[in-house]
């Protein structure tokens, strides 16, 4: 980022090649759409270029990231309520792209110590998981995937997300009874949840 800010356009290439994939999967995940997820990131990279003159080196780069990215996710979904639109145009997530949601599977019944044998792999239970983590507050998914895909402490969290370290550990500790209760039904008897049913 120090070469960014001196004008290296090679540097901000690296950059973006090196973080784009990670911001467009928290924004998928933030996000209605994988079309708008990837406008949102576009939008992440256009500040940090816009900003790079300003930029100190104090935290880690990812973590002033992260922070601007939640910033453009807040202000989305905060524009799309006010407008309370509808879009036809956007397609419902492709159940078949590499998205998050075998991710999300995996991890979210791993972070909620439910792994069971007898649930098996496979797009019913990525989606059924998907739609459990949907259905979390904002603060709670932007937590939870900054926790699990990019490892990050809870100090890194507090500070990406402006709370607490205990705040994130309640907030992330929330997520999981809540995904636990959601998902529930589908692990014991194979019910899908009605929260996240279609």
């Amino acid at each position: 980022m120090l070469r960014v800010r001196d004008d290296d356009a090679g540097a901000f290439e690296e950059l973006v090649r090196r973080y784009e994939a990670r911001l467009v999967r928290l924004m998928h995940t933030l996000g209605p759409s994988h079309e708008l997820a990837e406008d949102l990131t576009q939008e992440v990279f256009l500040r940090v270029y816009r900003a790079r003159k300003r930029y100190e080196p104090g935290a880690k780069f990812s973590t002033w990231l992260f922070t601007i990215a939640g910033n453009v996710a807040r202000n989305s979904a905060r524009t799309m309520s006010r407008r309370r639109e509808v879009s036809e145009v956007d397609a419902p997530r492709s159940q078949d792209s590499p998205s998050n949601a075998q991710l999300l599977a995996s991890t979210a019944l791993d972070a909620s110590g439910l792994m069971p044998a007898r649930v098996s792999e496979g797009s019913e239970r990525a989606q059924i998981v998907r739609q459990a983590v949907e259905s979390l507050s904002e603060r709670q998914r932007m937590a939870l995937m900054l926790s699990r895909f990019e490892s990050m402490s809870y100090a890194e969290i507090a500070e990406t997300m402006d709370l607490t370290p205990k705040a994130v550990k309640s907030l992330l500790s929330r997520a999981r009874v809540n995904l636990k209760e959601m998902l529930q039904p589908y692990i014991d008897s194979g019910l899908i949840p009605k929260e996240v049913g279609p």
